[in-house]
């Protein structure tokens, strides 16, 4: 799935249509019955931004198009006539450049963004990590850290691969519940994610330590890297039991 990082990166690509007057065509008969065509052409592009998983894509009359990219969802960005053949949920064009939309999965027209209820952006410069702290204290501490990690409403933007890194880098184990992760291990864990987010926007993609390499050994201790499903949502968790201790780990 897209992260956070990803959705940065994209945002910094659709920059070159910032400003300009769009052409808007949705050729996925999914995203046709939305009426964004109706609703968009002809219209401003006045910003794009990336908010957690999201980009939020202003338009002159206050209109925001929400983007989520779920699984499999990809911008591309290049110059004008370059589209593919096939059915892209959306396509965006200036008298120069071309914005195209494949597997768009939401696609949503907002009156105002705050209605998506997100956590602050792990990517913002500065985080807000007192905010992020607030939340994931606010919230049940029963709750395993390693799926808090992924809930939006908290911390908006991480997503499963750099969830694994950044507890890998603080030490953590995933499966420990939120009531015996320290203040200091939480911000720690949440440092990390945002520092290895931003390299990615930043072009340095860094080296995976325990996301899918579950089976080989970890770098730092030498251990056997483990992974399991978790949470009701059963994304896989990848943690090393022998520096990431602590917690309910599942059975091997």
């Amino acid at each position: 799935m897209p992260e956070g990082d990803s959705l940065h990166r994209a945002a910094q690509r659709l920059q070159v249509l910032v400003g300009r007057q769009v052409e808007v065509e949705t050729p996925h008969p999914r995203a046709a019955v939305k009426g964004l065509e109706q609703r968009l052409d002809g219209r401003r592009l006045e910003s794009v931004e990336a908010v957690g998983k999201n980009l939020l894509l202003r338009f002159d009359g206050g209109l925001v198009l929400r983007s989520h990219l779920r699984m499999n969802g990809r911008w591309r960005v290049g110059a004008r006539g370059g589209t593919p053949s096939g059915k892209p949920w959306l396509v965006l064009r200036s008298t120069e450049h071309e914005a195209v939309l494949w597997n768009g999965a939401v696609l949503e027209l907002l009156r105002d963004a705050r209605t998506m209820r997100l956590g602050p952006d792990i990517l913002g410069e500065p985080p807000d990590l007192a905010g992020m702290l607030r939340r994931l204290r606010a919230e049940t501490q029963e709750r395993e850290v390693g799926d808090a990690l992924l809930d939006q409403r908290l911390v908006a933007g991480i997503g499963n691969l750099w969830k694994a890194e950044a507890l890998w880098e603080a030490r953590v184990s995933p499966w420990r519940f939120l009531a015996g992760v320290s203040d200091g291990e939480l911000s720690e864990t949440l440092d990390a994610a945002h520092r290895l987010m931003r390299a990615g926007v930043e072009g340095t993609r860094p080296l995976r330590h325990v996301y899918r390499r579950a089976g080989r050994a970890c770098r730092r201790c030498g251990a056997v890297i483990r992974s399991a499903s978790q949470g009701e949502a059963a994304r896989t968790a990848y943690w090393c039991p022998g520096c990431q201790r602590g917690g309910d780990e599942p059975s091997a």
